[in-house]
């Protein structure tokens, strides 16, 4: 025997199922973190929930060599070229950005603010220890993912 369903018990199933779809797109992606580690210090990283960034964490750990580029700042090349699906097409940075520049295919983290770049793709910003990186000169370091 089938179950009718009533217009009352569909309006609650309705209700219930858009709840949990508001409460879904509500939920905020988990923390991508990531250590800069040079010598025994340290910055920190948080990244974006996008495409390019999700790909860059799958290349940690790296061993890199951050140097200097226009005094703005500092870049290293990267294993292999990032996906860039649904990225704007470029993009304003500021000092600490975390960023990947597709037409080269590299890292580069900005010292200094910096005017709109096409190609330019936000992984996510410092937010502590820009100072160990924006040193001059180079600068060999480990990218590994944040566990704390």
């Amino acid at each position: 025997m089938a179950t009718r369903l009533t217009f009352r018990s569909a309006i609650i199933a309705v209700a219930t199922i858009t709840a949990l779809a508001v409460a879904h797109a509500q939920q905020k992606a988990p923390d991508m973190k990531i250590r800069i580690v040079t010598g025994d210090r340290f910055a920190v990283a948080e990244l974006d929930d996008n495409a390019t960034a999700r790909a860059f964490v799958a290349l940690l750990p790296l061993r890199l060599v951050l140097t200097d580029y226009a005094a703005t700042e500092k870049i290293a090349d990267l294993p292999g070229k990032l996906t860039t699906a649904g990225s704007p097409p470029g993009f304003a940075p500021k000092a600490g950005a975390v960023t990947y520049y597709a037409p080269w295919g590299n890292l580069a983290i900005f010292v200094k603010d910096f005017s709109h770049s096409a190609g330019l793709v936000e992984l996510g910003r410092i937010t502590s220890g820009l100072e160990i990186i924006g040193r001059p000169g180079p600068v060999p370091v480990i990218i590994e993912r944040a566990t704390d």
